[in-house]
């Protein structure tokens, strides 16, 4: 019997110390995200993927255009900020090695005005700050657009920039900014078309705030994006598991009332 014992409490010491080594071996990587929501849906991701024996470092950007250089150079191993169509160019124009692996989360775009209460007050000559990427400014102007306040060649598309325009009878200005400094003009313009994850930072929350909120389109999900020769990678089925988990989900809909919608 106290060999049996024994031997069962030797076989439970084992069983412990190999996971203790499991857990140990675990892989770590690092992952770059956008201040705001984009870091805290990472955090999440980051506590269930520890579960699982992935360690996720989060690397935090101010601007949309450095988490993919940082990838292509190899100091990331992963970033979560972006939508498809942002990438896209990214590749187009830099001629980045990186792929999609997961959809995460979708980010309508709103336009915000700190003088106005209705898009039809904006004045004549008024003041319109969009981002000045061609992606998310195209995705500005077609917002504008798409609310009637312009109309743009049609076969500009998602790349359309301010030369587009074609149509514009209340001369309206448009002021291209960096996206993340869109926000911080909201004062000193008439509209600003900012993106969810910016204008949340500012305080700002798209369905009680926002006087046009873009429809949710499919081409803007954003996605998790690596380096095309870590496809095969192990940790990167734990990463998008870790992201597309219960909790992520739970998380989603219980902390931002609809301004973030989860997209798998």
């Amino acid at each position: 019997m106290q060999r049996r014992l024994m031997l069962k409490l030797a076989a439970l010491a084992s069983a412990s110390l190999l996971f203790m080594n499991a857990a140990q071996a675990g892989e770590t990587i690092r992952v770059g995200v956008t201040a705001g929501p984009h870091a805290q849906l990472m955090e999440v991701a980051k506590e269930v993927a520890a579960r699982h024996g992935l360690t996720i470092k989060l690397v935090e950007f101010s601007d949309y255009v450095q988490p993919n250089a940082a990838l292509a150079s190899g100091e990331l191993d992963a970033n979560s900020y972006q939508h498809a169509p942002y990438l896209q160019a990214q590749v187009k124009d830099r001629g980045y090695k990186l792929i999609k692996i997961a959809d995460t989360v979708i980010f309508p775009m709103g336009i915000y005005s700190a003088k106005v209460k209705s898009l039809a007050a904006l004045p004549e000559g008024a003041k319109i700050a969009v981002p000045n990427d061609p992606t998310n400014g195209g995705r500005a102007l077609m917002l504008l657009q798409k609310k009637g306040l312009l109309k743009l060649r049609p076969e500009a598309g998602l790349k359309a920039t301010p030369l587009d325009i074609v149509s514009n009878p209340k001369k309206f200005k448009i002021i291209e900014l960096d996206a993340a400094q869109v926000p911080r003009v909201l004062a000193d313009v008439d509209a600003a078309a900012i993106n969810t994850n910016f204008a949340m930072q500012a305080g700002l929350m798209p369905q009680q705030d926002a006087i046009g909120l873009e429809d949710i389109k499919a081409p803007y999900t954003n996605i998790l994006v690596i380096r095309a020769s870590d496809r095969n990678e192990p940790w990167v089925a734990k990463l998008v598991a870790a992201y597309h988990s219960p909790e992520m989900k739970k998380y989603i809909d219980s902390k931002f009332g609809g301004a973030v919608i989860a997209a798998w």
